[in-house]
């Protein structure tokens, strides 16, 4: 127990920190759940997403990626234009009072749901440079045998974070019981999907500079 413990509180640890910061995902996952829908697919989508993210950047696809400069462009400039579709789609949500109401009355679909949650999850050029790069290097640095401790340690985290998330959403229900809070978190959505966009916008023409 003794030998196992230290690599895998080292996984959770540094999983906990790189996740636990407001982003794209994380809005999702909890207007998902405050919506109260398909919060348990999508709560394992993301863990399993990054506990895959994290195996592989551990099993050496980090320094694949790294040496492919044309592919994390390419994710940028798709999850900046997915970013700004979903940014402005808030905005319309915050100025139109009417579309909460027939969002909640008539919902999404499952399918569509996992599908918003993987393209925030693998369009996000920021997430392959945690989950891949950062974790895939602290992992590789543990002895073999003990890696997949580690992962197994990171993924856990990935777990209790979108759970305690997506179902611990509805502790604020109250609170958004109020059409005005629901605009200022479309507003708040809006403006970081926004702001990411135009990140990964600068990030990606700036890195064409020589």
């Amino acid at each position: 127990m003794s030998t196992v413990l230290p690599p895998f509180l080292s996984g959770f640890a540094l999983s906990a920190a790189l996740i636990v910061a407001i982003g794209a995902q994380n809005l999702f996952v909890l207007r998902q759940g405050l919506l109260r829908r398909h919060v348990g697919p999508i709560v394992l989508f993301c863990g399993t997403a990054d506990a895959l993210l994290i195996a592989a950047g551990v099993g050496g696809a980090g320094a694949l990626l790294a040496a492919a400069p044309g592919l994390a462009r390419a994710l940028a400039l798709g999850g900046a234009a997915f970013l700004t579709w979903y940014g402005l789609a808030a905005l319309r949500r915050m100025a139109s009072p009417g579309a909460l109401a027939a969002e909640a009355e008539g919902g999404s679909s499952l399918g569509r749901a996992l599908a918003t949650a993987a393209a925030f999850t693998f369009l996000n050029p920021h997430v392959y440079l945690d989950t891949v790069l950062l974790m895939g290097v602290a992992g590789s640095a543990q002895p073999a045998d003990l890696r997949p401790v580690f992962v197994l340690g990171a993924a856990a985290a990935s777990y209790a974070w979108f759970a305690s998330l997506g179902f611990g959403a509805r502790l604020l229900r109250p609170l958004f019981a109020r059409p005005e809070a629901w605009r200022v978190l479309d507003a708040i959505v809006g403006a970081v999907m926004l702001t990411l966009a135009a990140s990964l916008l600068v990030g990606s023409f700036g890195a064409r500079a020589p």
